[in-house]
C-alpha cells in the first residue's frame, strides 16, 4: 500500500471541506433541512472514512501472511449504504407535500465529493461541486420559467412578506392547512425583511381573499399578494 503524507492528509480533508461547504451554502440560504455544516460534515467524513480504508493499515503486514487479501474499499463502501440514513431524516411529509428530496441528493452526492477529495481525484470532485452549483442555483431558475408556461390555471403563485430573521414553516403550514400543496418555495433576503415565493396548487378553487385573509393572520407575516 502506498504512503501518505500528513500534509497530503490535511490538503485532501480541507478540500473535501470547501467542497462539500460550497454545496451546503446553497442549502443554508434556501433554509433547507440539512445545511452548510451538515453537508460540510458529511464531505470531510467521507474523505476520512476513505483515508482511513485505503492508508491506516499501511503498518499491518496483511501482505506478508499467506492466504489474506486487504481490500481498502470495504469501509469506504459502507459510506454509499450509511449516508442514506441521513438522507431518509432530511426528507420531510407535510400534509400532502414531500420536501427535502432535493436535500437528501445533495446529502449524497457531497459523500461521493468528500470520497474523492480523499482519494486524491481532486478534478472529479471539484467538477461535481460545480455541476452540483449550476443545477442547484441556475438551472433550478431556468426549469422554473420554463415550466410557468405549462402550469395549469389552478396552480397559483403567492408573495408572502415576512419580519427579518423568520422563516418559512409557518406560512407553508397554513397553506397547506387550506388545502394546497407547496412544489416548490423560494425564501429569500428583501429590503423591509424576508420575500416568501411559494407555488401552490389547490385541487379546489380557491379565493384568493380567504387565502390572504388567513396568512395575514400569522404572526411576523407583514405582507401577501398573488403574482398574476
Amino acid at each position: 500500500m502506498p504512503d501518505i503524507s500528513s500534509l497530503d492528509v490535511a490538503f485532501r480533508l480541507f478540500l473535501a471541506a470547501v467542497l462539500g461547504g460550497a454545496v451546503g451554502f446553497e442549502r443554508e440560504v434556501r433554509e433547507r433541512e440539512a445545511g452548510l455544516r451538515t453537508h460540510v460534515l458529511v464531505s470531510v467524513g467521507s474523505a476520512l472514512f476513505f483515508l482511513v480504508s485505503a492508508y491506516a493499515w499501511t503498518d499491518w503486514s496483511f501482505s506478508q501472511r499467506e492466504g489474506l487479501m486487504f481490500d481498502p474499499t470495504r469501509i469506504a463502501a459502507q459510506i454509499v449504504s450509511g449516508i442514506g440514513f441521513l438522507g431518509a431524516g432530511a426528507i420531510i411529509r407535510q400534509g400532502l407535500s414531500v420536501r427535502g428530496v432535493t436535500t437528501a441528493a445533495t446529502l449524497w452526492l457531497v459523500a461521493g465529493i468528500g470520497m474523492a477529495s480523499g482519494a486524491g481525484y481532486w478534478e472529479a470532485a471539484v467538477i461535481a461541486t460545480v455541476g452540483a452549483i449550476v443545477t442547484l442555483w441556475p438551472l433550478r431558475i431556468a426549469a422554473h420559467r420554463l415550466l410557468t408556461r405549462f402550469r395549469p390555471e389552478d396552480v397559483q403563485q403567492v408573495v408572502v412578506d415576512l419580519a427579518p430573521g423568520q422563516g418559512a414553516a409557518p406560512v407553508l403550514g397554513a397553506l397547506e392547512e387550506l388545502g394546497g400543496t407547496v412544489s416548490q418555495f423560494q425564501l429569500s433576503e428583501s429590503r423591509s425583511g424576508r420575500e416568501l415565493v411559494a407555488t401552490v396548487d389547490f385541487p379546489e378553487k380557491q379565493q384568493a381573499s380567504k387565502v390572504a385573509s388567513r396568512l395575514a393572520e400569522l404572526e411576523h407575516v407583514t405582507g401577501v399578494r398573488w403574482v398574476e
